[in-house]
């Protein structure tokens, strides 16, 4: 995987560790926070883990700063999932590594697409920007999803 600093670099998850499950507990009560359930597509960690999902974390030295996931849909497209850093690390690039990883780990698998689902309030705002500026552009609701004031939903191929 890509490192993005010579103390940090990104790395796949092998399960489900403390570390692991807390920031993807982190992700999952914010989203649960901010969002009413049917409008909320967020995974519980297990679930994540579960689906068969490549999970990628970003670390700096041993702690764990940054999350992203690729869940498969098909044998051609795969979905990103659970893409979080901790408030006290944005600004530092985590994200986009991550994003960027995730989308090699796509090529990888031999997929076509990567698709996403995100929300439309002004707090998702920084990460559709950055999907955007990666390629990413606005589609229709894909695999079980339903159109959805909520919900923006963007596709790119890889």
């Amino acid at each position: 995987m890509t490192a993005v600093s010579d103390t940090g670099g990104i790395v796949r998850a092998d399960g489900p560790d403390p570390q692991i499950v807390d920031i993807l507990t982190r992700h999952f009560d914010l989203m649960r926070a901010t969002s009413p359930a049917e409008s909320c597509h967020v995974m519980a960690p297990d679930d994540l883990f579960q689906a068969g999902a490549t999970v990628l974390v970003w670390r700096d030295r041993a702690q764990v700063l940054g999350i992203g996931a690729l869940k498969p849909l098909d044998a051609q497209h795969g979905e990103l999932k659970s893409m979080h850093t901790v408030a006290e690390a944005r600004g530092r690039g985590i994200a986009r590594a991550v994003l960027t990883a995730l989308i090699d780990e796509a090529r990888a698998q031999r997929l076509s697409r990567v698709s996403l689902e995100t929300g439309t309030a002004d707090m998702f705002a920084p990460a559709r920007a950055l999907y955007a500026r990666e390629g990413f552009a606005e589609c229709a609701p894909f695999g079980p999803y339903v159109a959805d004031p909520l919900s923006m939903f963007m596709t790119r191929a890889v």
